[in-house]
């Protein structure tokens, strides 16, 4: 008869334990994966702190470990006494035979007698120090790919490995996490240059001015950030739907109106309402049937500094690309029709490249005036009548009517939620020049919120309009914020890369198993990194600023909350209807 199973501690190491592992002179075959082993050999005389920092970092499969074993003290200072011994008899030969001095022996006493000193006073102590580092790769290219990447790192910094050959089994051992060196190849740091190796860098992003982004998730200390003391004050946010992606948007746009600067926001889902309503700011609702109505071919100020035929060219040239968001796709000869015929447009009101920007009491032209000029040019005849439904069809009431919004307000919001899906590129890339137009007239630091970005990365000139934004602004002094759920639509652009490479801010909340490769790729994420943005909660994920990246989470305080929520429950629950 068969004796039942009994569990012993022998299965524990038998589950955890490779079926195999296949030993070569230079790796090892640990199942499916290669391994290799260095260890750190030589030293710079001089190391500074974080020296090791970009290893730690690195986005690639592999292990570290740091081995520090204490010297005694007394026994290295007698060691020391007789090196300064030996050194200082070697220099008092040479000078006698009447050599020119050694360089490199007077620097070997200075360091020997400097370290001396520190050990003597308790200012310093003495560690055999032993650095290895194991990769993994799925082939041995892969290995020998990550085996050059690490050494040009640390041979940059005058460090310097080798592969620990023919020990590899005793590299793995010394890897993995049963605190034994069976490699023992040592070197002798004292304390400071020991200290540089610490692994646990807890990165801090608190200053003294900037506004309230979140609890640092590493240490419970404070994100205080300002934006604007960056390279440039641009900002992308990317999360997945019911994230908290607007929420901490309006968050920060509450706190930094509080610091003084204005802040404009395109609203595709009419979520900012409340926010502008509690706190004065002024609401335009863009539709085919609404009262604010934004015109195109406005006549924007002539910024101090720059000429009236420089910003006339520049305008037409936005213009151009709406038309063609209009009209859909149009050839190069038509392409050449619109730019003659917008101004044309313009000379039939008088206004022309050189009086441009100082004729404000003439009215600018609208769109029909151009559908005009158009049926009467040669070859334009089929592009007036493509215009017919944004002039006298049913569109008309949205591109073809005289401006009528105030924008003096320091929030301004402008609504599309109203309009038809086909039509938000173009509203968003209307209601965008006006708003370029108004922030170069007049410098002042600012906020430009696009919510929903995606929409305008769908269209290629749309795209390009909002990168020229993105790339132009910090000369302006504004903070342009992208913000999209839909990663993989904005990342299929060609400017959708450009435009977070020219933002040095970035806020990933959580994200969606179907484009967290997508986000891994594009900002270098670690596996772990990519795992905590699939697993967070709402208003929890990843804080870039420049080189620095921490986890964050967003908490506003009772009063924030109220004012800018939009959880349906919240909502029904503040204004006392039962559910």
């Amino acid at each position: 008869m068969t004796e039942p199973y009994k569990a012993s501690s022998e299965d524990l190491p038998n589950i955890i334990a490779p079926a195999g592992i296949e030993v070569d002179s230079n790796h090892l075959k640990i199942g499916d994966y290669y391994a290799k082993t260095f260890f750190i050999f030589t030293y710079p005389r001089f190391i500074s702190s974080g020296w090791f920092s970009p290893i730690l970092n690195m986005a690639e499969m592999m292990d570290v470990s740091i081995f520090m074993h204490p010297m005694d003290t007394a026994l290295t200072l007698r060691n020391l006494t007789k090196k300064t011994a030996q050194i200082e008899a070697e220099i008092n030969e040479k000078e006698e035979k009447g050599i020119v001095r050694d360089p490199v022996l007077q620097t070997a006493h200075e360091d020997v007698e400097t370290l001396r000193d520190a050990l003597q006073q308790g200012r310093e102590k003495l560690f055999q120090v032993g650095v290895y580092i194991t990769v993994y790769g799925q082939d041995q290219e892969g290995l020998a790919k990550l085996q050059n990447k690490i050494e040009s790192m640390l041979e940059s910094k005058l460090v310097y490995v080798k592969p620990a050959l023919f020990r590899q089994v005793e590299g793995l051992n010394s890897i993995i996490p049963i605190a034994r060196d069976e490699l023992s190849i040592l070197t002798p740091l004292n304390s400071s240059p020991a200290a540089s190796l610490f692994p646990f860098i807890s990165p801090d992003l608190s200053s003294e001015k900037g506004i309230l982004y979140g609890v640092n998730m590493h240490n419970n200390s404070l994100i205080i950030f300002d934006r604007f003391s960056l390279e440039n004050a641009n900002s992308v946010i990317f999360a997945k739907s019911g994230s908290g992606k607007s929420y901490s948007t309006k968050l920060q746009i509450l706190r930094s109106l509080m610091m003084g600067t204005n802040v404009v926001v395109v609203d595709p889902e009419n979520e900012y309402k409340n926010l502008a309503d509690a706190i004065g700011g002024s609401y335009f609702k863009i539709s085919l049937t609404s009262e604010s109505h934004v015109n195109p071919f406005d006549i924007p100020v002539i910024p101090e500094g720059e000429e009236p035929a420089d910003v006339f060219k520049s305008h037409v040239l936005n213009l151009t690309g709406l038309l063609k968001l209009m009209l859909g796709t149009i050839s190069a000869e038509e392409e050449a029709i619109l730019d003659r015929v917008i101004i044309e447009t313009y000379a039939s009101r008088d206004i022309t490249a050189e009086n441009f920007g100082s004729t404000k009491e003439l009215n600018p032209p609208l769109l029909e005036d151009l559908q005009v000029i158009l049926e009467n040019t040669d070859g334009g005849s089929t592009l007036a009548k493509r215009l017919e439904k944004f002039t006298r069809g049913s569109y008309a009431g949205f591109t073809n009517v005289p401006t009528n919004v105030d924008i003096k307000n320091r929030l301004i919001v402008f609504s599309i939620r109203d309009l038809e899906e086909e039509l938000r590129p173009i509203a968003m890339y209307i209601i965008l020049n006006f708003v370029w137009n108004l922030i170069r007239s007049e410098l002042r630091q600012r906020i430009l919120v696009v919510d929903e970005a995606w929409i305008m990365m769908k269209n290629k000139d749309s795209a390009s309009f909002l990168f020229g934004l993105v790339k132009r602004a910090r000369k302006y002094y504004l903070g342009v914020t992208c913000i999209t759920q839909d990663v993989e639509d904005f990342l299929k652009s060609e400017y959708g890369k450009p435009i977070i490479t020219n933002s040095s801010m970035q806020i990933l909340l959580k994200q969606s198993p179907s484009s967290i490769n997508s986000i891994g790729s594009t900002f270098n994420l670690t596996e772990g990194e990519k795992a905590f943005l699939l697993e967070c909660g709402v208003g929890e994920g990843l804080f870039f600023a420049g080189l620095k990246h921490v986890a964050i989470k967003i908490i506003p305080s009772y009063t924030e909350d109220q004012i800018i929520t939009t959880n349906p429950e919240q909502m029904l629950a503040t204004k006392g209807i039962a559910r």
